[in-house]
């Protein structure tokens, strides 16, 4: 066996084409689209080259030359943690503990060169939106930006040595279902109070919505659980490129006196339409993508992001905005399923609200730590 870097845009072609070969059969997998995967590796369009980030890619192949594997390793400046601690992903690997091995220890070793101390994988080099975390449970197919990989995955890496350092937990229901009785009564009562408003979004209107976002994101999670501040340009730019895949009625704020103190972010899930472009996102597909979006059927969105500012917990705002985006969502009978993006273990509260909804958990996946000094202790996420 050996590890082939990635340089060329040869090899840079391989390295995607190795998960469609190794998925050929797989009905649950769904192809990234090459441009999703491309841009990661992009030092013009992935910030965290930018900011001091590294990385390198390889290509595992057999005595025979033939594409068994490939992962990429990485260190992010920005990535904190208890020791300097690097990244793996996009991993592949045949079902094959040594081949899995060759391919860990030689991660292991250039991120040691590198100054680190242990390294975390499946995860990316970014942020934790996209393609972070190792399905353990829920292998069905997976919404658009998640991992997804077969169940052997999870021996591989485990025999290797590595540990989960916290799960990731996805939550779901059925859209017609209904909500638990406590969340029409709490909502019964903000709703007496005219000082409440409910909002669902105008496109039109998507810079203030955009500006509103990050009021509250910033009071909600800033300081908080080591969660960072968002600066607006950020948002704006965030916002924006939803824009052309927004559905108005699943995106939903209240205000309180009309200053911004909740929102609840969902998007159709693209992976939907996607699974029809087998990676490719060019003229043709674009053309196929609107087609579908304004003629084919979308079962299924996903919550991306909720948040109260911290004034406003408990006082059942989140009922509130629940109740009143599930009054329009429900009557459209466009979704039949819906998802929310992964909480982590670490997040007890959150889970909590997850599951007082009614909700089932659809899948897991773990972010895994291996530490190199195998003598120091290991110690999981930290409970926020």
């Amino acid at each position: 066996m050996q590890l082939h870097e990635v340089i060329t845009t040869a090899d840079n072609k391989e390295f995607i084409e190795v998960a469609a070969s190794l998925y050929k059969g797989d009905p649950n997998w769904i192809r990234p689209l090459d441009k999703d995967i491309n841009e990661v590796f992009d030092k013009e369009k992935n910030k965290f080259y930018k900011r001091g980030g590294e990385c390198i890619r390889w290509i595992l192949k057999d005595d025979n030359n033939r594409n068994i594997g490939r992962v990429a390793a990485f260190v992010n400046k920005q990535y904190k943690q208890s020791q300097p601690t690097g990244g793996i992903g996009f991993f592949e690997c045949i079902n094959d503990q040594t081949a899995a091995n060759f391919i860990f220890d030689r991660c292991r070793t250039w991120l040691k060169e590198k100054g680190m101390e242990a390294m975390d994988g499946p995860i990316n080099f970014g942020e934790r939106d996209k393609w972070w975390g190792l399905l353990i449970k829920g292998f069905h197919p997976p919404m658009y930006g998640m991992n997804y990989n077969p169940p052997f995955y999870q021996q591989l890496f485990e025999t290797y040595g590595f540990k989960t350092y916290f799960e990731q937990i996805c939550f779901g229901m059925k859209v017609d279902e209904k909500l638990d009785e406590r969340f029409y009564q709490r909502h019964a009562r903000v709703a007496a109070n005219p000082d409440y408003k409910a909002v669902m979004i105008d496109k039109s209107k998507w810079e203030q919505f955009a500006k509103d976002f990050a009021i509250i994101y910033n009071k909600a999670w800033a300081g908080h659980g080591g969660g960072k501040s968002l600066e607006e340009k950020q948002v704006l730019k965030m916002f924006k490129t939803m824009k052309p895949v927004m559905d108005e009625h699943i995106i939903w704020y209240v205000y309180y006196k009309d200053e911004p103190i909740a929102f609840w972010i969902n998007l159709p899930d693209l992976n939907q339409y996607f699974k029809h472009m087998n990676g490719k996102f060019g003229v043709w597909e674009k053309l196929k993508f609107l087609w579908l979006k304004q003629f084919g059927k979308c079962s299924r969105f996903f919550g991306l992001v909720f948040g109260v500012v911290p004034e406003f917990q408990g006082k059942g705002v989140d009922s509130f905005m629940m109740i009143e985006g599930a009054a329009v969502i429900q009557s459209r009978l466009k979704y039949e399923d819906y998802e929310m993006q992964w909480i982590g273990d670490f997040n007890p509260k959150m889970i909590s609200i997850a599951e007082s909804t009614g909700s089932r958990r659809t899948r897991i996946l773990s972010t895994y730590r291996y530490l190199f000094d195998r003598e120091k202790e290991f110690k999981r996420h930290p409970i926020l």
